[in-house]
């Protein structure tokens, strides 16, 4: 009888660890149910965030403006100097020769004497700056606001630029103080010609657009020859200019 109850209960251990393996079974596939449409889900965004195209920005092909004023395959010492970019030498003596390290810019295509192609090179030129070239190496704005007639001579603000085959240290556009030098196309020997023979009627006076002047001595016959000779003289040593402040050409 003893026997029998111990496998009895042998048995219905045994029924009860079975019964709760398949009850675990059950709860992993449930989990697992469960479970799967989230990591479905998180695969999908995953998916979606890694899969987003990405626009690369485009890389910039224009070609820049200095590149027109380089000429193809030159030699590099005789390009203008928009077409390259220089090591200051701080060693050189002012107005004296110097020689100064340079290196192409990009899309610059320069061979040496050998006509074989370089990005490096030397260059030669006067050490100053470009505000100290000589007035013939720039050229500057004109101002057609200021009268060149005056006492003092009249100055404006000019926007200087260094012409392209000047080497020079510093800005290659720079501001300046410069006489008012500009023109209206006035004759100083039409001037005078007229002051000489028609000057009593005032016609030197009207040439120069001064109506005013010119009236007055046309009524008063050059101020009866006083005025006219006054005025051969003042126009004949250039005091007396164009009514719009101009100088004579």
């Amino acid at each position: 009888a003893g026997l029998r109850a111990l496998r009895r209960l042998c048995g219905l251990a045994l029924f009860l660890s079975q019964l709760c393996i398949l009850s675990g079974r059950a709860g992993s596939l449930m989990t697992t149910k469960h479970s799967q449409p989230q990591s479905t889900f998180a695969k999908s965004i995953t998916s979606t965030s890694t899969n987003t195209p990405y626009f690369k920005a485009a890389e910039s092909t224009e070609i820049p403006p200095y590149v027109t004023k380089c000429p193809s395959n030159g030699l590099c010492s005789r390009l203008p100097p928009d077409c390259m970019t220089c090591n200051t030498n701080y060693s050189c003596i002012y107005g004296k020769p110097a020689t100064f390290d340079c290196k192409v810019k990009p899309h610059v295509h320069c061979v040496d004497e050998n006509n074989h192609e370089q990005e490096n090179f030397t260059i030669n030129m006067t050490c100053q700056f470009c505000w100290q070239l000589a007035t013939t190496d720039y050229v500057c704005t004109n101002s057609t606001n200021c009268m060149t007639v005056s006492c003092p001579r009249q100055r404006y603000n000019a926007t200087c630029t260094v012409r392209d085959h000047i080497h020079c240290l510093g800005n290659r556009v720079f501001p300046k103080m410069l006489y008012c030098n500009w023109t209206g196309g006035y004759k100083w020997s039409t001037a005078l010609a007229l002051s000489i023979t028609l000057g009593g009627f005032g016609a030197d006076r009207f040439y120069l657009g001064q109506w005013r002047e010119g009236l007055g001595k046309l009524f008063s016959f050059g101020g009866l020859g006083i005025w006219t000779l006054i005025d051969v003289l003042l126009i004949g040593v250039g005091y007396v200019g164009p009514a719009d402040g101009s100088l004579y050409i």
